[in-house]
């Protein structure tokens, strides 16, 4: 494959055999004189439009417990696979009642709200939007403003999460189409509100990918205060930029970041009292949540759990001692990589890591892979296979809580076929790790680089001089925009 123009856009018609296929569904790959891209329909706006219709089309999807499934019976929703956590917590976690999150106790073993301050928020914007019930005829048709109001919002966050993919690899507007016509998208998107913390990383990388370190890092860390996988983004750009020696745009990026995440946090973090200043309990309540709860669905742990009967009470030790190992070669991968992998790629790595060592597996955690993904391997085939393995699990979770929420019919998917969708989602999700590994060691593989680009989701990292290898780095890619004549140190000796 021979690289294009600097300047002219890529066109995945035309190195993507999957794309060209899929293209005749339309009309064919898309011309050199055709008029999109220069008109109102531009390919950041169509991707727009289209991430809306599929989110459009998730919705949909949820009708049968729209119509009820949510509200009569635990059965049907699992067995027309429309679940979803909103319409439930409205209830359960007070908003119904205009319970305050985070300072007001709720009713029941759960005692505070179990998310992060400002998916905490998030929801609480919602209820103020959806009229509470006066009885509990009332709550029925609560629940279902309090969904639409929730899913339009997070439409909102889709199109931006969508936006923000098209526009980070500039010359790359059409990847943003794997975002958006991402089936698992579609139908996760309203089971919680992950979409949010989704939203704000997708912005964060772009502006990094634009120069802009410090609005990078307040948009981490304003998605880390949703959610708590953003953070890691953080690791991948220290040791980036400490190959890079980009020192002075990591600092203002992890200032940004830690001063977003205390601004939102503090207010509802500390407590004053006649004892004096201490944490509150709400608001470690996520915190002390994900430490306490045991082994859940659709994790590693889970399976050998079922599988041996073991509970494993000790799945924090391990999955934290499997995340620092992972974490810790891949560090060792980018530092001995012959070309500085690409910011998108180990984004993905870590958070991919983070997902395959977790205690649990919801199945809209798989937003926080699709953005990442479609940046890091923007390859159809490839995709396309792990998010079918995806849509399998999706299927097959809410199959198998019909088989054990349905008495003694047990209507549904018996344990060892959920434990085969477990095994399709690790699986799905090793492969594409297992590609992208592959991209760092031979870049020659890598299609953003084939198509003559060296880091376009890398911002102050883009075409920058290596400062600091431990293997044996390739030539610095031409026209380097940054640390021109800084020697290279490998292995403490100084290389110029």
């Amino acid at each position: 494959m021979t690289s294009v123009g600097r300047d002219e856009p890529v066109r995945p018609t035309k190195w993507d055999e999957v794309a060209a296929a899929g293209s005749e569904l339309i009309g064919g790959p898309i011309g050199r004189r055709a008029l999109l891209g220069t008109s109102w329909l531009t390919p950041v706006r169509l991707i727009a439009l289209v991430a809306i219709g599929m989110f459009a089309l998730g919705m949909v999807q949820k009708l049968p417990c729209y119509n009820g499934g949510w509200f009569f019976g635990a059965t049907a929703q699992y067995a027309h696979a429309c679940y979803s956590d909103i319409p439930h917590l409205y209830v359960g976690r007070g908003f119904a009642d205009g319970l305050i999150p985070y300072f007001q106790r709720l009713p029941g073993d759960m005692e505070y709200l179990e998310y992060p301050v400002l998916t905490g928020l998030f929801m609480e914007v919602a209820s103020w939007m959806t009229p509470h019930p006066e009885t509990i005829q009332d709550r029925v048709s609560s629940e279902q403003i309090y969904w639409l109001v929730n899913a339009g919002m997070l439409m909102a966050c889709a199109a931006v999460m969508a936006v923000c993919v098209a526009r980070t690899h500039r010359r790359r507007p059409w990847d943003g189409l794997l975002v958006a016509l991402a089936p698992a998208f579609a139908l996760t998107a309203t089971i919680n509100w992950d979409l949010l913390a989704v939203a704000l990383t997708a912005a964060g990388m772009l502006m990094w990918s634009r120069s802009r370190p410090l609005t990078a890092g307040v948009l981490i860390g304003l998605a880390t205060a949703a959610k708590l996988y953003p953070v890691l983004l953080l690791g991948p750009l220290l040791v980036l930029c400490w190959r890079a020696g980009a020192w002075r745009a990591y600092g203002r990026a992890l200032s940004g970041a830690v001063a977003a995440w205390l601004v939102v946090n503090l207010p509802v973090m500390i407590a004053h009292d006649a004892t004096g200043f201490h944490i509150r309990e709400g608001w470690a309540k996520f915190y002390t949540f994900s430490q306490e709860r045991p082994v859940d669905f659709g994790s590693l742990w889970l399976l050998i759990s079922q599988r041996t009967g073991n509970p494993l009470e000790n799945a924090n030790v391990y999955a934290t001692l499997l995340m620092i190992v992972g974490c810790g070669v891949i560090g060792l991968l980018t530092l001995y990589a012959p070309r500085r992998p690409r910011f998108a790629q180990l984004a993905f790595l870590v958070v991919a890591l983070f997902i395959l060592t977790n205690k649990v597996y919801s199945p809209q955690y798989v937003l926080w892979l699709i953005p990442l993904a479609a940046l890091a391997r923007p390859r159809w085939r490839d995709f396309l296979i792990w998010q079918g393995c995806e849509v399998m699990y999706y299927l097959g979770i809410w199959m198998y809580l019909s088989y054990t929420s349905d008495g003694e019919k047990h209507q549904g998917l018996p344990p060892e076929g959920y434990q085969l969708a477990i095994v399709l989602h690790l699986l799905g999700t090793l492969y594409l790790c297992a590609v992208v590994v592959r991209d760092i060691l031979m870049p020659e593989r890598d299609v953003v680089r084939r198509g003559g680009d060296d880091d376009p989701s890398g911002g102050v990292l883009d075409r920058a001089a290596d400062v600091f290898v431990l293997g044996q780095a390739a030539p610095a890619p031409r026209h380097a925009a940054h640390f021109e004549g800084v020697p290279t140190v490998r292995w403490g000796a100084v290389r110029k």
